[in-house]
């Protein structure tokens, strides 16, 4: 906090007021700077000053697509912050009730239908490799470390092949979209009344059409009926003029949401155990629940399911 300080004191923000924000799944810490009524946040990157080329680089991408991402105010790359524009204190998550989600998640889509524009010149790339570097995190950390399973070799293969299968139908569907990879609850911010602000977009990537759509509709932090989320789902295909009849859609948008659920499985427990966050503990249950629904319903994968809610139940 000193050094913060003693850099805001040589900027136009030296009258400010400075208050903890909010911090995430990394290590940025985000501070509001406060005089009057002019609000701007502060990003703290210094213990991750690597991030902070790739969030000035898809900001502007964004930026050049219309979509709300946070101007960037005021730069030190050396110390690693950044002073943006302030989106306020409203995510989504604050405000989804059973009686607006429809409207919100339809709003939501709208977005990624914008974001679907941004250049992706560039971007890593979602390719079969790196589906399965992220997919192999759940057996690493969920598994062997947060559960203590010693899996068999027969167990070990059904897990190999069923990613196999998985990233599979996942390269089938239509590539080289812009991900934002993180469109959830917690990273739409609603400001001016009825404006999507988007953040946390730093990691984006090239890669499948349905990945933001299955961020947002199969939240890890907030569910809702399966059913109208395949119809919102269904919905997003209709709104980008996609002439994949509803088995095809819905079967990459499940796959797609396995791929990332199982990788979630992973990513939550390493922040648990490696990074002593274990407020996302409370997210597996659901997460989990996410990966057996969807897993039964398929050939490929409903061994997996079975396997992976007998291991669950005896821990």
């Amino acid at each position: 906090m000193n050094k913060i300080k003693e850099w805001l004191s040589q900027t136009e923000y030296k009258n400010h007021s400075v208050e903890i924000a909010s911090a995430d799944a990394s290590f940025r810490k985000y501070y509001r700077l406060k005089n009057g009524s002019d609000s701007v946040l502060l990003m703290d990157s210094s213990l991750e000053k690597y991030s902070l080329k790739p969030f000035l680089d898809i900001t502007t991408r964004l930026l050049n697509a219309n979509i709300n991402a946070p101007k960037i105010l005021l730069e030190n790359l050396e110390d690693g912050f950044l002073i943006i524009e302030d989106f306020g204190n409203i995510h989504y998550l604050n405000i989804l009730t059973q009686a607006n989600y429809k409207t919100l998640y339809s709003n939501a889509i709208n977005s990624i239908m914008n974001m679907q524009n941004t250049d992706t010149t560039d971007l890593p790339l979602y390719d079969e490799k790196f589906l399965h570097v992220e997919m192999n995190l759940m057996r690493e950390w969920y598994l062997e470390k947060l559960l203590g399973v010693k899996l068999t070799a027969s167990q070990a293969e059904l897990i190999a092949t069923t990613l196999k299968a998985i990233s599979k139908v996942v390269l089938e569907q239509p590539q080289g979209i812009f991900v934002h990879r993180d469109f959830h609850s917690r990273n739409i911010m609603l400001y001016d009344e009825s404006k999507i602000g988007v953040i946390d977009y730093q990691d984006a990537m090239s890669g499948a059409i349905t990945y933001d759509l299955v961020s947002l509709l199969k939240d890890c932090y907030i569910s809702f009926d399966e059913q109208e989320i395949k119809k919102l789902a269904l919905e997003f295909r209709d709104k980008k003029g996609l002439s994949f009849n509803d088995e095809t859609f819905i079967k990459w948008f499940d796959f797609m949401g396995l791929q990332r659920h199982i990788k979630v499985l992973g990513v939550f427990s390493r922040l648990s155990i490696r990074d002593t966050k274990d407020g996302y503990l409370k997210d597996i249950p659901l997460t989990l629940k996410y990966v057996l629904d969807a897993a039964n319903k398929y050939s490929e994968t409903k061994e997996l399911a079975m396997l992976l809610r007998e291991l669950a139940d005896h821990n």
